[in-house]
C-alpha cells in the first residue's frame, strides 16, 4: 500500500499543473467532448470556402479582430475556427488533408477531450491576444500550426513526402517552423511577437513538462559524456634515469641533465652527483 501511494505521488509530481487541471476537467466534463472535431472543422471551412468561391460571401467575413468585435460583429468569435485557407483549390485540399491526418492522430493519441481542450485553448489565447493588437486581422492558421507542432513533438520520426517526392521526417519541418517563429519574434514588430506567442502558447502549456524533462536529460547526458571523456595525459617533462621519479609524481623535485653522460639523461637532485655515467 505504501509503495502504491509513493508511485501515485511520484506520478503526480511528474505531471505539470496544467495537465492535472485538464485531467480534472476531463473527469468532470469529458462527456461533452466532440469526437472527430477535425472533420467538423474542415466541413465548416469547406462551406465558407465554397461561399467565397461563388461570391456569396466576402473573404473578410470570417477572420477575427478585436476592433470588429467591439464594433458589434460578435459572430466573429464563432466563425474564426471555420475560416478557410486563403489559397487556391489544390493547396487548400492538401492543407485540409494534412490537417485531418494530423488532427485525427492527435485525437486518437490524446482522446477527444484532450484534443478539444488543446484546440479550444489555442483559440482562447489567440482571441485574448488580439486585444493587444486590436486592428490586426487574425485567421485560424494558428490552429493548423499548433496541431502540426504537437504531432511533430509526439511522432518526430514520422515521414511525409515533401512535394509528393522527397521523404522528410516531420521533426525537421517542425524545426524550420520554430526557427521561423524565432526569427519573427526577434526581428518582427510588436504585432508579430504577440502572434507568435499566441500561436505557440497552447503547445508550450501542453508540453511544458516534456520540454523541461528533455532539457534536464540533455544536461545530464552532457555531464556524463564530459565525465567519461578520456583525460589527456600531460606529457612528462623530466624523469630521473636512476630511480624513475618524474616531475609528475613529485612536482617539488629538481631535475638536471648530466653533461658527462652520452645522450640526454636526466637525474633528480638525489642522483645527479651519485649516478654512474653512461658512455
Amino acid at each position: 500500500m505504501a509503495n502504491s501511494r509513493q508511485r501515485a505521488a511520484g506520478s503526480k509530481r511528474t505531471r505539470s499543473r496544467a495537465m492535472r487541471i485538464i485531467d480534472l476537467l476531463e473527469r468532470k466534463l469529458g462527456r461533452f467532448a466532440i469526437p472527430n472535431l477535425t472533420l467538423y472543422l474542415i466541413a465548416g471551412q469547406s462551406f465558407f470556402y465554397v461561399m467565397y468561391l461563388t461570391g456569396k460571401l466576402e473573404r473578410s467575413s470570417t477572420y477575427f479582430s478585436a476592433d470588429l468585435l467591439m464594433a458589434g460583429e460578435w459572430w466573429r468569435i464563432f466563425t474564426i475556427p471555420f475560416d478557410p485557407p486563403r489559397s487556391g483549390v489544390l493547396f487548400t485540399l492538401i492543407a485540409w488533408y494534412f490537417f485531418y491526418m494530423l488532427g485525427s492522430a492527435l485525437e486518437e493519441y490524446w482522446g477527444a477531450f484532450r484534443y478539444n481542450a488543446y484546440l479550444f485553448l489555442g483559440c482562447l489565447i489567440t482571441l485574448g491576444a488580439s486585444f493587444l493588437v486590436p486592428a490586426y486581422p487574425i485567421s485560424n492558421a494558428f490552429l493548423a500550426g499548433s496541431v502540426f507542432l504537437a504531432f511533430a513533438a509526439l511522432f518526430p520520426e514520422f515521414e511525409i513526402l515533401l512535394f509528393f517526392i522527397l521523404p522528410v521526417k516531420i521533426k525537421w519541418l517542425a524545426l524550420l517552423t520554430w526557427l521561423g517563429y524565432a526569427y519573427q519574434f526577434i526581428f518582427g514588430d510588436w504585432t508579430a511577437r504577440v502572434m507568435v506567442l499566441a500561436a505557440t502558447a497552447n503547445f508550450l502549456i501542453f508540453f511544458a513538462r516534456d520540454i523541461l524533462l528533455n532539457l534536464r536529460q540533455g544536461r545530464r547526458q552532457i555531464a556524463k559524456k564530459v565525465a567519461k571523456a578520456p583525460r589527456k595525459e600531460q606529457p612528462l617533462t623530466h624523469k630521473c634515469t636512476t630511480c624513475g621519479i618524474t616531475d609528475k609524481t613529485d612536482p617539488e623535485m629538481d631535475f638536471r641533465y648530466c653533461p658527462k653522460c652520452n645522450g640526454q639523461y636526466g637525474y633528480c637532485r638525489d642522483h645527479i652527483f651519485s649516478h654512474e655515467h653512461k658512455k
